[in-house]
């Protein structure tokens, strides 16, 4: 007498233990219900920017904005907080529907926590696409000697 033995494969996937029962549904969930956030991230660097120091010692602040004109650009200096703030305005109303280069609305700001720029001699150039912020450093202080009397 022969038996027949029929094996059949198993109709749903086991996950490994260690894992446990969760995890898949964990990381998927937790992406696509915060998605906002990892789109915040994602753009928080925008626009792109660099900061440096040219040879004559003043720092520049320069930003990648292709799509804007002047007149959609603001710098907004703040002597008495340190601070200097860059701004983008874009209105979708001008948009005519094929615009093919991601423009959008921005605000940066820059602190001079050391104090050591001169932020009443700002100045800035926009050509090409390229805003240029140039900020002189504050002239040296001069040694001051006190007589005794």
């Amino acid at each position: 007498m022969t038996t027949a033995i029929t094996l059949r494969r198993p109709t749903s996937i086991t996950r490994p233990g260690l894992l446990g029962s969760g995890v898949f549904d964990d990381v998927f969930d937790a992406f696509f219900n915060d998605f906002p956030t990892h789109l915040r991230q994602s753009t928080s660097g925008y626009p792109v920017a660099d900061i440096y120091r040219d040879q004559g010692g003043n720092t520049v602040l320069e930003f990648a904005l292709a799509g804007f004109s002047r007149d959609m650009l603001k710098i907004d200096v703040l002597p008495e907080d340190g601070s200097i703030t860059v701004t983008g305005e874009t209105s979708t109303d001008a948009d005519d529907g094929n615009r093919r280069i991601a423009r959008r609305s921005f605000k940066k700001t820059y602190v001079n926590y050391d104090r050591n720029l001169d932020l009443s001699a700002v100045s800035a150039q926009f050509e090409n696409g390229l805003l240029s912020v140039t900020v002189p450093q504050r002239p040296a202080v001069q040694p001051l000697q006190v007589e005794i009397g």
